[in-house]
């Protein structure tokens, strides 16, 4: 070992840090909220320094307070156990994404537009909400751009696509992801929330078509069809089709596979199989673009600008949640005993109602990712008990983090990447509040009804 006061430093009892551990956290997602809209010039050349300011501000009075060593295992393990992985994942599924263009000019009527948006959402969980967003956005725009009112479509879009598809497979959003890290069954969300998500996506592709048809019946097309129609719609890149389902494989493997073999490093356990899954990952993003044409990724206006971004945001992320974390698992005894106590039935036992709407509204102002963690590791953090004894809190969590992202632009990443490619292509998006305007009168009486069917 290089640093063997690394593998040597102790857990630390979260119950008797102070809450002030806790400004780190809040500082970070509270710029990643707040910036964007009231420095935005700031914030596009800083985000990256502001997000290391936020984890020293954690590390460095860590690391004088209780010694290198503790700070040093803390940070090794939020990198190696989840911030890499998890960054990985999302690499290649943004690169494998990104090499697939589909060509073409569709025609955007209420049929065709529910039919691709109900295909967005089964994507969303195949390739994440991040690349069934990219790669639909721009041919669903495409379709419409001879429509006189299409805000609708975009904003639906992300309800459906960029948030509420994404709840079933670890693959389909972040929160999941990390989930899936901590121990829960790949499966598991499938089996325990597929319910609730065909209830969500099948109102909401409902709701979508009843508005579409009425603009459509009432304004028809404009004469002249921006989008020129060409002989055929078909796929460029399509070979990264292939390279998606191997994503999918290794993940998979890397949930299926026990091995014994398990390394250790800086004392971080690292088992064979998350190790094969993560150097496949970066060989199958490698290949994808390699192999994909400039011409395809022109095409798709593709760059690492927003993969860049959240690399560096969830780097601050990850390591300023750590005090969170630990004080959360302290429970009620806790410096955040009162969140504890307010996610807690009188009888002890956890209250998913609460657990849904706690995640859901912290997931539709923060990051819905750190937002799962932090209530995974308030309900116990134990993945054995929270996919059986708990699966109702667990299955709370899950909804909440993944549904409430649509609440808010910010609340999910693709969100904003969308309402951004929208506006490049000439479509007027809502402000900040006009675009919750929507989701209150739309998501929010959903999801009191959910909470009712499902969550009681």
């Amino acid at each position: 070992m290089l640093f063997p006061a690394l593998a040597r430093a102790a857990d630390f009892d979260g119950a008797v840090l102070s809450p002030l551990w806790g400004v780190p956290f809040a500082g970070i997602l509270l710029s990643i909220a707040l910036l964007p809209l009231l420095a935005p010039a700031f914030w596009h050349h800083h985000y990256g320094k502001i997000s290391a300011a936020w984890a020293l501000a954690f590390l460095l009075p860590f690391a004088a307070t209780y010694g290198a060593g503790l700070a040093g295992t803390q940070l090794v393990h939020a990198l190696v156990a989840e911030y890499i992985p998890f960054i990985i994942l999302l690499t290649a599924l943004f690169t494998v994404a990104g090499g697939i263009h589909i060509r073409g000019n569709l025609h955007g009527a209420p049929g065709l537009n529910t039919a691709i948006l109900a295909i967005g959402a089964v994507l969303a969980s195949v390739m994440g909400t991040t690349g069934a967003s990219m790669l639909l956005i721009r041919p669903l725009i495409r379709a419409n751009d001879n429509r006189v009112h299409k805000v609708h479509v975009i904003v639906f879009f992300i309800f459906i696509v960029s948030n509420a598809g994404g709840s079933l497979t670890p693959l389909g959003d972040p929160p999941l992801f990390l989930g899936f890290l901590k121990g829960v069954s790949f499966f598991w969300t499938m089996q325990n929330i597929l319910p609730d998500t065909l209830f969500i996506v099948g109102v909401l592709l409902a709701l979508f078509y009843a508005i579409d048809r009425h603009y459509y019946r009432k304004e028809g097309v404009l004469p002249v069809d921006p989008t020129p129609d060409t002989p055929r719609i078909g796929f460029d890149g399509a070979a990264n089709f292939w390279l998606l389902g191997g994503v999918v494989a290794l993940v998979l493997l890397s949930g299926f596979w026990k091995s014994p073999v398990k390394f250790d490093v800086f004392g971080t356990e690292v088992g064979l199989p998350g190790l094969v899954r993560d150097v496949g990952l970066l060989l199958i993003a490698l290949v994808s673009y390699k192999l994909t044409a400039p011409k395809v990724h022109a095409d798709n206006q593709f760059e690492w600008e927003p993969m860049a971004e959240v690399a560096k945001l969830f780097a601050g992320i990850f390591l300023t949640i750590i005090p969170v974390i630990a004080m959360l698992k302290a429970g009620t005894q806790g410096p955040f005993g009162a969140i504890v106590s307010a996610v807690t039935r009188a009888d002890g036992q956890p209250d998913p109602a609460m657990y849904f709407w706690a995640t859901g509204v912290l997931s539709s102002f923060l990051d819905n990712a750190p937002t799962y963690l932090v209530f995974f590791n308030t309900a116990g953090g134990d993945p054995v008990a929270l996919m059986t004894t708990y699966a109702s809190t667990l299955a709370a969590i899950s909804a909440g983090a993944v549904f409430m992202g649509a609440n808010t632009y910010i609340g999910n990443a693709p969100n904003l990447m969308v309402k951004a490619i929208a506006e490049s292509r000439g479509v007027r998006m809502p402000s900040f509040f006009g675009y919750m305007a929507w989701s209150v009168a739309i998501l929010v009486p959903l999801f009191v009804i959910s909470t009712f069917i499902f969550f009681r």
